[in-house]
């Protein structure tokens, strides 16, 4: 398995991938295009030529932030997730950011167990912050320092 930054030819990738993970933020082509063209950091794994999951950040001041991120469903618990969340961090470490955080579903008990062991704690909470369904958001956030 690989990983490798996001272009143009993986955007129908991660759209299924995102169509097949309600539960994270659904973002459109264009979103993805903008990554592409460099406005955000973002990778895709990669195995046989088949893009698995993605990751897509961003910098703010000194901290990294994940915005969107997803593992295909028959590629789960394989270690697809730990290693882009691990190539953000690198990314991270490159402008010395102190922290990693992002914004999960309360009810995502999945991903809740993933990050947490990511390092990962509950930092915050955000009321109502999600639509379709409407739920609260946790914070969770990493040091990387």
């Amino acid at each position: 398995m690989s990983v490798r930054a996001i272009e143009t030819r993986d955007i129908n990738a991660i759209l299924a991938i995102q169509a097949a993970s309600p539960e994270i933020a659904q973002w459109t082509t264009r979103d993805y295009a903008r990554v592409a063209g460099g406005e955000m950091a973002g990778w895709v794994t990669e195995e046989k030529d088949q893009v698995t999951g993605f990751l897509v950040a961003r910098r703010i001041a000194s901290d990294l932030e994940i915005l969107n991120f997803a593992v295909r469903p028959d590629e789960r618990q394989k270690g697809v997730g730990t290693l882009l969340i691990r190539e953000a961090v690198a990314w991270g470490k490159t402008f010395a950011a102190h922290k990693a955080f992002l914004e999960v579903r309360s009810s995502n008990l999945a991903a809740l167990l993933f990050y947490e062991r990511q390092g990962f704690e509950v930092t915050g909470h955000r009321p109502r912050y999600y639509a379709a369904p409407i739920e609260d958001a946790l914070v969770l956030a990493v040091t990387l320092a």
